[in-house]
Formats: structure tokens, C-alpha cells, sequence
């Protein structure tokens, strides 16, 4: 019987039922996604931050399309973006709140795309783009934009949102919740 080598030793000690490889493997996982994956990922797919986790409710619809569109038709027609229009636009029923978000930092902006960007804010912004000359987004839950989104530098885009997973993300913010003010805390509604 030949002995085994350091590999397979090492994996012999990853599948033993005890705290010290449990902890090992989880110290690894860790290791792997941080400094493999998401640099990986990251030069992939040409953004900084490949996968993002929608943290508000600010993109939320809560109801089918037409239900959404007859609630916020007005500050939309006035910009002149009608319901055809944005019914062809990605992600037209918006995003939930713990949606992760694959971002692409290689393709061309235009209206209706939803971008993250970095704003004078505590974290990147993921809104819709509602005019591209000079960029400017709102966030189709929002009633208006914020002072920050107009006239939005194109090196302040991180990426374009180009498929969701939902729901994932509360993985993460099931961590972050607790401390957040209160009316920004759960499900969206």
C-alpha cells in the first residue's frame, strides 16, 4: 500500500468531523473567494464590484408592471419616457431588496439601463438611467431623484446590471439589518 502524499493528507484532514478542520476549511473558503474568486470575477467582467446586493428599496415595484406604471406614470411621461418605452427596459419590474446583482463594466449605457455608481453617499447607488447625454438615474421606487443623480461622471459607474438572483443577498444583510434605522429594516413594501 503506497503512503499518501502531503495532498492527500491535507485532504484526509479537511474531511475529519472535527472543530479544528471544520475551521481550517472555512478559513480556505474564505481565502479561495476573496483572492481567487472575486478578483476573478471582478477582471471578468470588467467592474470593481462583480456582484453587488441590493440594500434598500428604492428599485422596488411590489405589484405587476401596468399596477407600478399606473402609479408612477406622471413623473415619467414628464421626462418623456412612456409605458412602451420602459416596458422594453431591463429589469422593468425593478429589483427586491437581497437581490444580488451581476454587474458588467464592458458594455455602452442607455437609458434604461440599471447602473451602480459611486455617489457622495455611505454606499454605491444601484438606479435606473432615465437620460444619457449627461447621465441621470432615479431609483423607480423613489418619488424623485436625489441631489446625486444627475449629471453622473461615466468613471463613477461601476458597472450595468445584466441578471439578478433573488433574494440571495439577505444572506448578507441578515447581518446588517439589526443596526440599521428602524424604517429601513425588513422587506420592502
Amino acid at each position: 500500500m503506497k503512503s499518501k502524499g502531503a495532498w492527500g493528507k491535507a485532504i484526509d484532514y479537511l474531511k475529519r468531523d472535527t472543530w479544528d478542520s471544520w475551521l481550517v476549511s472555512l478559513v480556505l473558503v474564505f481565502v479561495f473567494i476573496k483572492f481567487i474568486f472575486f478578483p476573478f470575477l471582478s477582471l471578468a467582467s470588467g467592474s470593481a464590484l462583480p456582484l453587488v446586493v441590493v440594500e434598500s428599496c428604492s428599485m422596488y415595484h411590489g405589484t405587476n408592471f401596468d399596477n407600478w406604471w399606473d402609479n408612477n406614470f406622471k413623473w415619467y411621461e414628464q421626462k418623456g419616457i412612456s409605458k412602451s418605452e420602459f416596458s422594453e427596459y431591463g429589469f422593468k419590474n425593478g429589483l427586491n431588496k437581497g437581490d444580488i446583482i451581476l454587474t458588467w463594466g464592458y458594455s455602452a449605457l442607455k437609458k434604461g439601463d440599471i447602473i451602480i455608481f459611486n455617489a457622495q453617499t455611505q454606499y454605491p447607488l444601484i438606479h435606473r438611467i432615465i437620460s444619457e447625454g449627461e447621465i441621470s438615474t432615479k431609483g423607480d421606487h423613489n418619488l424623485g431623484q436625489l441631489s446625486v443623480e444627475n449629471g453622473i461622471p461615466k468613471d463613477k459607474v461601476i458597472g450595468k446590471a445584466i441578471a439578478k438572483i433573488p433574494y440571495l443577498g439577505w444572506l448578507k444583510l441578515m447581518f446588517f439589518e439589526p443596526f440599521k434605522p428602524k424604517e429601513q429594516r425588513g422587506l420592502c413594501s
